[in-house]
Formats: C-alpha cells, sequence, structure tokens
C-alpha cells in the first residue's frame, strides 16, 4: 500500500480534491451557528446524590427529570438530533444494586415517559448491544421505537449498553459481511470476490455504524467537571466540538445548555480549511 508520501499527484498538486476525506466541509451559510445534533454525556448523578445526602437511586431519578427538561428545551431551541449516553457498556461494573436500580428506572421511564414522547412527535431510538438487557426491557424499547418511528419533531436516541468501540467492530464485521458472496454452485460455498478491498472505505463502514442516518454530530456536551469521552461515540465525534461543564447533571438546566450552544456558536469550523477560506465562503 502506499502512503500519502509517496503519493506523486498529491505532491504535485495540493490543491487537488481527495476524494477520500470523510470529514464534512464548511457550510456555504451561517447556519452552523446552530447545531442540529447535539450529544451529552450525562454524568455527575452519584455525585450529586452524595452532596444531598441520597442513595445513587435518587441521584439518578434526578437525572431522568433532568433529562426531560433538557429534551424540552432542545425543542424549544429547534435542534433536531438530541444523543444522550444513558449507560455504557462499562456501567455493568457498578455495584449490583446500583445497576439493578438503573434498570428499574429504565422500565419505570419507558412506561411513563413514552406516551408523552409521542405525543410530542418525538422520535425515540436505542443503539447499543440491547441483547444485554432482560427480555422485559428489550420487549419495551422495541415497541417505543415501532410508536415513534415516525416522528419527526426531534429524535431522541438513548445509548444504552452502549461503546464506541464496540460500534466500530460491530459495522466493522457487518461490513466484511456484505462483501461475502455465495457461489450460484450447488455446494453454495462462500467466498470474497477478488474486489473486496474496494468495498471497504470509510464510507462503506460509516453507513454501518450507529446514528449513520442521522446528521453528524455537531456538539458534544460532557457535564460533571470530566474531560474525557469516555468511550462514547467515538466515530461520530470526529469533528464534533467539545463542551464540557462543572455543573453534575441533575443541576444542568437549561441555560446551561444555552451556554453550551452559544460557545458552540462562538468557534469557527474550519474542517481543515483556514480562516480566511471559511470567511469567503460564509460571507
Amino acid at each position: 500500500m502506499k502512503s500519502l508520501a509517496g503519493n506523486k499527484d498529491v505532491a504535485a498538486n495540493p490543491s487537488a480534491p481527495v476524494t477520500a476525506v470523510s470529514a464534512p466541509d464548511v457550510a456555504p451559510t451561517p447556519s452552523t451557528l446552530m447545531p442540529r445534533h447535539v450529544a451529552i454525556i450525562m454524568d455527575g448523578n452519584n455525585r450529586w446524590a452524595r452532596q444531598q445526602g441520597l442513595s445513587g437511586a435518587e441521584g439518578h431519578r434526578a437525572g431522568g427529570k433532568q433529562l426531560r427538561n433538557i429534551v424540552k428545551a432542545a425543542l424549544r431551541q429547534q435542534i433536531a438530533v438530541l444523543t444522550v449516553f444513558a449507560f455504557s457498556s462499562e456501567n455493568w461494573r457498578r455495584p449490583p444494586q446500583e445497576v439493578q436500580a438503573l434498570m428499574t428506572l429504565f422500565i419505570e421511564s419507558l412506561d411513563r415517559e413514552v406516551p408523552k414522547l409521542h405525543e410530542q412527535n418525538i422520535g425515540l431510538r436505542f443503539i447499543g448491544d440491547l441483547s444485554a438487557f432482560s427480555e422485559a426491557l428489550q420487549t419495551r424499547m422495541l415497541a417505543a421505537q415501532q410508536l415513534t418511528a415516525n416522528n419527526q419533531r426531534l429524535v431522541l436516541v438513548c445509548a444504552v449498553n452502549y461503546g464506541g468501540r464496540w460500534d466500530i467492530a460491530q459495522a466493522a464485521t457487518r461490513l466484511m459481511e456484505s462483501c461475502i458472496e455465495t457461489s450460484a454452485t450447488p455446494d453454495s460455498v462462500q467466498y470474497l470476490p477478488a474486489d473486496w478491498r474496494s468495498r471497504i472505505h470509510e464510507a462503506a463502514l460509516h453507513q454501518w455504524t450507529c446514528l449513520s442516518d442521522l446528521p453528524p454530530v455537531d456538539l458534544c456536551i460532557r457535564t460533571g467537571s470530566e474531560k474525557r469521552i469516555s468511550n462514547f461515540l467515538l466515530w461520530q465525534l470526529a469533528y464534533a466540538e467539545l463542551v464540557f461543564s462543572d455543573h453534575l447533571w441533575p443541576d444542568f438546566d437549561e441555560d446551561c445548555l444555552l451556554a453550551a450552544l452559544q460557545e458552540f456558536g462562538s468557534r469557527q469550523r474550519r474542517f481543515g480549511r483556514t480562516s480566511e477560506q471559511v470567511q469567503a465562503m460564509t460571507s
């Protein structure tokens, strides 16, 4: 495989379009001041509960209440997609009683909130390895998705038993499986066609990742003062703006969201271009 440094055509004409680049580009209008897709790592429920002298379960319950408020705020700001990290693949390591409390809260929340989301024309999706959950919870998640599938005012995506590495790995597996063909002979042998390598590229892999049919993530917010993304949407956050808030999730209210949106709007997203190019394209 040739390296980019050894590509004489690129070296001779650095302004030539590079068709393999998967990055988004600068929009020709200043509409990028408001993100279409916001992702949130909702961190700090346990710490908030300890500060209040409450149990961890009560902290998660308060976090669920705040999520309802942020969904309403997202509607007012006309955000198209809101993706939240509700339960990571690493969260199974937490104390069993906390995990059980979370599972109970999930079921309660689905039973209570899904009809309300549907009334507000909000679509609900779940991403992650859902097979790890109980049959009762899986049934509710599937029913919620089916009920709200055609709602378009806002798409609310809940990442549960989700990990960014898992997402990329499962996408790679599914992409490779899509390349496999079966012979028309009686023995029906499966094989990789001679051109299989040409079928494996960034755009093809992207089609198998979670959220591939939705707008790219523009802004990712993490609450709770930690400054890391913790295996969340590794593929999807490649070009997102990151905002870290010191507020614990149950304290992250609409004003905090507006502050994050304002910070997003103050940034210049260049996607590899120069500031002068961006100004010329958006003026």
